[in-house]
């Protein structure tokens, strides 16, 4: 038996992707996408081949863009579930699917599948409120295509039910904006405290390629007599670190079926050129706080 949060738990967790105008979801929760275990209902309609669907939807505090000190509320679309024994999630700009259904009465849990996300950072100038990040101008929205494998352990520390996993996944702008690729690995921790509350700690981190990197945090002589911001040409490599923490409770029924409540904080700090940048060591800041909640039903 496994048990999970619903699917607003990656929500509530508050990735900024989840506006249109917002920063990439990998910016924020990488681990909520392909690591995320199910919960124990979930792992039955896998192995049954039955449907099951987990909706949600909350708010969060977000920041303007990757490595801004400014933030803003924005909704937090969501969602979850098993059809034909695979399991999706569809978290706002972010799509996966794990290809490999639970095996009935196993500890260990092996996740393979593809995920696409939807690159938003800086594509609407209008969410920016730092004058010279805006005078740098919108970024052509980017789409990530690639995949992910990871593998899970139930009963690990606190009881039968605790969960730890990790994984790693690789996406590929398809769309030539970015022209570059992300891996991100992750680590996630999930524990039930009863049948109707769970709490989960997650850490993850990101590598990007050369191009990602100057596309996004880099500033060209005509972007620098724009903006008043010095030219800055970053390379590639870690881009930051992310670790969070979430909360869930069911208001009805339990942890596997009805209404609960979800919260959620992460914080992510950006490290190396990427700190260096000037639209974050300027007109930033390499620690950035996201905070949000929300509620779930599952039927």
């Amino acid at each position: 038996m496994r048990l999970i949060v619903p699917a607003l738990f990656a929500v509530a967790i508050a990735t900024p992707a989840f506006a249109q105008d917002a920063p990439p979801a990998e910016s924020v929760t990488p681990a909520a996408e392909e690591a995320t275990p199910a919960t124990a209902e979930q792992a039955a309609a896998a192995r049954e081949g039955r449907a099951r669907l987990t909706i949600g939807a909350g708010v969060a505090r977000i920041p303007d863009y990757e490595g801004s000190d400014d933030s803003r509320w924005t909704p937090l679309p969501a969602a979850n579930g098993t059809v034909a024994g695979m399991s999706f999630t569809v978290l706002g700009n972010r799509a996966s699917l794990d290809l490999i259904p639970d095996v009935d009465g196993a500890d260990w849990n092996l996740q393979l599948g593809p995920v696409a996300v939807i690159n938003l950072n800086r594509t609407n100038r209008d969410a920016i409120a730092d004058p010279r990040v805006r005078a740098l101008g919108e970024i052509d929205t980017a789409v990530e295509v690639g995949g992910y494998v990871g593998i899970g352990k139930t009963g690990v520390i606190t009881s039968d039910f605790d969960t730890l996993s990790i994984s790693v996944s690789y996406r590929y702008d398809v769309t030539r904006i970015h022209r570059s690729g992300i891996i991100t690995p992750s680590v996630n921790y999930t524990t039930p405290l009863s049948t109707k509350a769970l709490v989960g700690l997650f850490a993850s981190a990101e590598i990007v390629e050369d191009e990602y990197a100057r596309t996004y945090f880099g500033v060209t002589p005509a972007g620098s007599i724009a903006s008043g911001l010095p030219v800055f040409t970053p390379s590639g490599g870690q881009k930051n670190i992310n670790f969070g923490g979430l909360f869930t409770y069911a208001l009805t029924g339990d942890l596997t079926k009805g209404i609960a409540l979800v919260s959620g904080v992460n914080y992510s700090k950006l490290v190396g050129d990427f700190a260096d940048s000037p639209i974050v060591a300027i007109a930033g800041s390499r620690h950035n706080w996201t905070f949000g909640g929300g509620l779930a039903v599952t039927f």
